[in-house]
């Protein structure tokens, strides 16, 4: 066998090698990013048969904010409090949607608001994801296609928050 053919074998399982290491990365990446966004994004998302209603923020402590509930579906109780998870979308004196997680204690933003904040760690595994694939693949189309849908994402959510 030639030093050629041997040389070519190993390049294209090199390059097998590669594509395969970076693809599971960049899988990795968008699957972790979809986990993060799934735990919230359920709840604002796919509403139907949920308590959703308005919270008052009254106070905001350590990582919550809390306040009084007023329903605006049917069947929904007034809370006394429920819990938001604080963070740059909530602030003490404002009301907000929300759409309450089993057990009515605690609440994420309801709306497009919600919805988009909720997918804002999916929009960052789309950039970093992106570098992946234009690096590591060689992939820039698609790599292109990846970064810009993340980055309308996040500017989406920034924007309507």
């Amino acid at each position: 066998m030639s030093p050629a053919a041997r040389s070519s074998r190993g390049s294209s399982a090199l390059r097998f090698g590669r594509f395969a290491a970076m693809g599971t990365v960049a899988a990795l990446i968008l699957v972790a990013g979809v986990w993060a966004s799934w735990g919230t994004a359920q709840h604002a998302m796919l509403t139907k048969g949920r308590e959703r209603g308005t919270v008052a923020v009254a106070r905001c402590a350590g990582g919550t904010c809390t306040g009084p509930y007023a329903p605006l579906s049917a069947g929904s109780q007034p809370r006394a409090e429920v819990r938001l998870e604080r963070s740059v979308a909530v602030e003490e004196g404002r009301t907000y949607t929300v759409v309450l997680k089993p057990g009515g204690v605690e609440g994420v933003r309801g709306g497009p608001a919600g919805i988009l904040y909720a997918w804002v760690p999916l929009g960052g595994a789309l950039l970093l994801a992106s570098v992946v694939v234009a690096g590591g693949l060689l992939r820039t189309r698609v790599a292109w296609v990846m970064a810009l849908s993340g980055a309308a994402l996040l500017t989406a959510a920034f924007v309507v928050v």
